[in-house]
């Protein structure tokens, strides 16, 4: 596809509203996985912090 200006290049030939939805969400949920991963290890080194220092304590 060819396109002779930015705002050609931005309608995307009349599917504007689905291309960069599209990337949006796609955008928006690669992101959240993110957050909730390092969330997750964030929680889990916790988690694992606590127990070893538990066990530690008990011995």
């Amino acid at each position: 596809m060819q396109w002779h200006s930015v705002s050609e290049f931005l309608a995307m030939g009349g599917y504007a509203l689905y291309v960069w939805g599209s990337f949006g969400l796609t955008a928006a949920v690669v992101i959240a996985e993110i957050v909730l991963l390092r969330a997750r290890r964030k929680h889990l080194l916790r988690t694992l912090r606590s127990e070893l220092l538990s066990e530690g304590s008990s011995s």
